[in-house]
């Protein structure tokens, strides 16, 4: 997993996590840190298991470590964190030695993560793992939380 550790290890990324959490310091809802994106990483992987889809370790933690790094970028101009994540994902990829085939599907699996029905495999695989790494059903906030408005904790 010498990619992730790339990741994880990159000035640009440790950044984007600092104006994070410098942007959600207040927040009362779910944070966009570490723990977030591991749980992401983590969950994406037990599915691919679960399913006996042969992806790659490193393109689901990359997914995992990237989808919302863009946050940050959301708080201070508006800027759909999904889109923001996307760009910004894509300078690391290519600086961590991601293959431009690699490159391509990450992206658009960020680019797509809020969407219930992603064109591919790998941003289905996300969306249910973002969702699947809350704990919406224990979150003192949930009444006022737009995350789930009409729609189900997603808990299995």
């Amino acid at each position: 997993m010498q990619r992730i550790d790339s990741i994880l290890n990159d000035t640009e990324y440790l950044d984007y996590l600092n104006k994070i959490q410098e942007a959600e310091a207040d927040r009362i809802y779910c944070r966009h840190d570490m723990t977030h994106f591991l749980d992401v990483s983590r969950i994406a992987y037990i599915l691919s298991l679960e399913e006996k889809l042969h992806i790659d370790k490193e393109i689901l933690y990359a997914m995992g470590l990237l989808h919302d790094i863009g946050r940050w970028m959301e708080y201070e101009n508006g800027i759909d964190h999904a889109i923001a994540s996307r760009e910004l994902a894509a300078g690391i990829l290519q600086k961590c030695d991601f293959t431009e085939i690699e490159i391509k599907e990450v992206l658009t699996a960020i680019e797509e993560h809020r969407k219930k029905s992603g064109t591919t495999l790998l941003a289905d695989i996300l969306y249910r793992a973002d969702k699947l790494s809350r704990n919406c059903i224990l979150c003192k906030a949930k009444k006022t939380c737009r995350k789930f408005y009409g729609e189900a904790f997603l808990l299995y």
